[in-house]
C-alpha cells in the first residue's frame, strides 16, 4: 500500500529492536511515507549486550530501505528543547513540513512502590513521558498548520486507563497524556490537525519484558509464571505484538482515520485497565 506516499512521518524512541518505535518506523514506510527515526544517544543494554541506539537507529534504516522504502536516521532527546528544534528544522530542510509525528518515546522511572518514588524519578518520568510529546507538538503544529493539517499520535497505555500498583509515576504521566491528546484535537482541530492516543496494553516489548523481569524477582517466582499472573486478565491471555499497535497506528495515520480525533484507543487484547 502507498497511501501515505508523500507524508513525512517522524517517530521518537524507534531504537529499541522488539519496540512500538520500530514496528511503526516499518509500517509508515510500507504504507509509503518517508519515515524519520529517532532516540536519544546512548547505550542500551538487550538480551546481555550493550549497543549503540544510533547503532540500531542506523540498523533499522537499512531495513527499511531494504523492503524499498525511505527512511533516515537523527539524533533526538525529547526532552532537550534545543535539539527538538535542530531535529524539526534538519527535517523540514531536508524533506518537508512533518505530516505525522508519532510521541512513541517513554520511561518507567518511578516505577516503584509509591512511597519509595523519588521527586527525581516523578521529574524523569514526567520528562519523557508527557514534557516530551508537549515540546515536539508544539514544534511541528505551526508546520502543520501552514501545510493544512497534520496527525499527532501519541503513544499512552492502559496505564493512561487505569492504574496497578508499583507504577505510580508513569500512571500519572500517561493520564496526563491523555488530556494533552484531547487538548490538541479541541484547540488545533480547525486547522485540520488530528490528535489520538493509542494506549497498548501487555505488548512484548523490551520495555514490557524488563518489567516482567522486576515483578518476577519481586515477587520471587519464575518469570514464566508472572507473565502468566498478568495476562490471566487478558481476554485473549496472552501480550501482544509491536505490530498490532503499529496497526492502530497506521489506521489513525492513514485516510481511513480522516474524521478520528481526541480518542484513546486500547490495543490490548481486552485487558481490564485496573482501577
Amino acid at each position: 500500500m502507498t497511501h501515505l506516499s508523500g507524508k513525512i512521518a517522524l517517530i521518537t524512541g524507534a531504537s529499541a529492536p522488539r519496540g512500538i518505535g520500530r514496528a511503526v518506523a516499518m509500517r509508515l514506510a510500507r504504507d509509503g511515507a518517508m519515515v524519520v527515526v529517532t532516540d536519544r544517544t546512548g547505550t542500551v543494554a538487550l538480551d546481555g549486550i550493550t549497543q549503540e541506539r544510533s547503532d540500531l537507529l542506523a540498523g533499522l534504516v537499512r531495513d527499511i530501505e531494504a523492503e524499498g522504502g525511505r527512511a533516515r536516521a537523527m539524533t533526538l532527546d525529547v526532552t532537550d528543547a534545543d535539539n527538538i528544534a535542530t531535529c524539526i528544522a534538519a527535517t523540514t530542510g531536508h524533506f518537508g513540513p512533518v505530516d505525522i509525528l508519532v510521541n512513541n518515546a517513554g520511561s518507567l522511572a518511578g516505577s516503584d512502590a509509591f512511597m519509595a518514588t523519588t521527586p527525581d524519578q516523578w521529574q524523569a518520568s514526567f520528562a519523557v513521558n508527557l514534557l516530551g510529546p508537549m515540546m515536539l507538538s508544539q514544534a511541528v503544529i505551526p508546520h502543520m498548520q501552514a501545510a493544512g493539517g497534520g496527525r499527532i499520535i501519541n503513544i499512552g497505555s492502559t496505564g493512561s486507563l487505569g492504574a496497578e500498583p508499583g507504577f505510580g509515576a508513569y500512571t500519572a504521566m500517561k493520564h496526563g497524556a491523555v488530556g494533552l491528546a484531547k487538548t490538541l484535537a479541541a484547540e488545533f482541530g480547525p486547522d485540520g490537525i488530528l490528535c489520538n492516543l493509542v494506549c497498548p496494553g501487555y505488548i512484548a516489548t523490551d520495555m514490557h519484558l524488563a518489567a516482567n523481569t522486576r515483578l518476577a524477582a519481586e515477587n520471587a517466582v519464575p518469570i514464566a509464571e508472572m507473565q502468566r499472573r498478568r495476562y490471566a486478565d487478558v481476554a485473549l491471555r496472552a501480550a501482544g505484538t509491536p505490530q498490532d499497535v503499529a496497526g492502530a497506528v497506521a489506521y489513525l495515520a492513514g485516510p481511513e482515520g480522516n474524521y478520528i480525533t481526541g480518542i484513546t484507543l486500547p490495543v490490548a487484547g481486552g485487558v481490564p485497565c485496573g482501577i
